[in-house]
């Protein structure tokens, strides 16, 4: 079993929030259940994800999903300074999403942490000049705001955090706009139904209803259906479904917690519902999918 670290280590459920700049040494493959955003300040190592590595250099930008597994690795002779950030979804709360109408200006966070492995790193954010500029500053002044703690620091901080995406989403987009082939219309539906699966992913363990997700993405809940439809040919509720049972599937893998508080952690209140659902999705029940893993491990 990887070792997993939990939030706990690191922030506060009232503050979940945590930023560092360090030189990174070699690291051994571990999970976590937080969001890892990292800045390469400088030098150059390889960044090993779910097993592969790729090389990674100074001014890369990359994010790490709670859940799944990385490390480092830093040549004898060579130095890395890196900045990570760490912090819970619920660190940007849907009021600010709503009031800043920001939840189609943030692909960086919502749509290219959940593309295929070796496109995200393979082609991951690399920033130059005044981008690169811009957003070590901005690190740099949570770091700030985080040591110092003065009035005020936590909006501040929440406040930057948000425009740090917002700018990484910008830059990402950029990066993409020549690649992309479909038409215009069919690319915004297209990028619509990623915001909203990311979405999804980043919030799966909170109510979700139809109606807020038809406010956040200013769309009528057919238009949301048909969008989740036309991109993954299933419904916003059967897609919350699935993703809620692959999270409560790394859970019983990778934690000793009981069934109903797996249930309870996905976004289940009643655990039979869960325990129904999984078997639906996964072919046997919760325990038993456990207990499969254990014997296997053996």
């Amino acid at each position: 079993m990887k070792s997993v670290i939990s939030s706990s280590s690191y922030m506060k459920e009232e503050f979940p929030f945590w930023v560092n700049r360090s030189v990174q040494g070699n690291i051994e493959e571990h999970g976590h259940d937080f969001v890892e955003l990292v800045y390469v300040v400088r030098g150059k190592g390889i960044h090993v994800f779910e097993g592969t590595g790729y090389e990674i250099q100074t001014s890369d930008v990359f994010i790490i999903n709670p859940g799944e597994t990385h490390a480092y690795l830093v040549e004898k002779g060579e130095q890395m300074e890196i900045i990570n950030c760490l912090f819970m979804p619920s660190f940007i709360p849907n009021s600010l999403l709503r009031e800043l109408e920001i939840s189609g200006s943030m692909d960086y966070f919502y749509v290219h942490p959940f593309l295929k492995s070796d496109i995200r790193f393979n082609h991951r954010l690399n920033l130059h000049g005044q981008d690169a500029a811009s957003v070590l500053f901005l690190f740099d002044s949570m770091i700030r705001e985080n040591s110092n703690r003065s009035l005020g620091f936590a909006t501040i901080i929440r406040l930057q955090m948000i425009e740090l995406l917002v700018l990484l989403s910008r830059y990402y987009t950029l990066s993409q706009t020549q690649k992309r082939s479909s038409s215009p219309r069919q690319a915004d539906r297209e990028m619509t139904a990623r915001r909203i699966y990311g979405y999804l992913e980043r919030n799966y363990e909170k109510k979700i209803t139809l109606e807020l997700l038809a406010e956040l993405f200013n769309v009528s809940i057919r238009q949301l259906n048909r969008l989740m439809g036309q991109e993954f040919e299933r419904s916003v509720i059967d897609v919350l479904h699935q993703i809620r049972i692959e999270r409560a599937k790394h859970l019983l893998m990778e934690t000793d917690e009981k069934v109903i508080a797996v249930a309870t952690m996905v976004g289940y209140d009643d655990p039979s519902f869960f325990s129904r659902l999984f078997l639906r999705h996964v072919g046997c029940s919760p325990s038993h999918y456990r207990t499969g893993l254990e014997l296997i491990r053996r």
